[in-house]
């Protein structure tokens, strides 16, 4: 892959009442709400997905900046939390319908002083797509990393 082309991201769903699979490349994902409701719970919701992608997001760009800094990272524990009133989606008008808040923690395993923590942590943000998009929408973020 050539990084200085532009790169294209493609998934196909098929639907079954709340539940949707998704299909991305070779891999399956499972979409879903839990019976309260009216899903099968068969997989995470969406905004827990969201979540999700922001966690792989800074993981893999971290891991990439990393390797540009020469910075011993070891792993990541990641804690991601976001807030959101349903009145929105429920169509209340006047209610934001996505992520008033997310929270974002790391626990990182390494050698490296806080300053190049603090560095590693400034250069992902500022470069994780998933962040930057929810930065983007207006979202309150609140990320924290801190050395294991």
């Amino acid at each position: 892959m050539n990084l200085k082309d532009k790169m294209t991201f493609h998934v196909t769903g098929i639907t079954d009442k709340m539940k949707t699979t998704v299909k991305a490349k070779q891999h399956e994902i499972i979409i879903d709400e839990p019976p309260v409701v009216g899903g099968n719970n068969e997989g995470p919701d969406p905004l827990s997905s969201l979540l999700a992608s922001l966690a792989g997001c800074e993981n893999i760009v971290a891991n990439m900046v990393a390797q540009e800094m020469n910075f011993d990272l070891q792993s990541m524990n990641i804690d991601v939390k976001g807030q959101l009133d349903p009145l929105g989606m429920r169509g209340e008008a006047g209610v934001q319908v996505f992520f008033e808040k997310v929270w974002f923690k790391a626990i990182v395993s390494t050698s490296e002083s806080p300053e190049r923590l603090a560095e590693l942590k400034e250069k992902t943000d500022a470069r994780c797509p998933v962040l930057t998009m929810m930065k983007a929408s207006g979202i309150e973020l609140e990320t924290e990393w801190v050395k294991a």
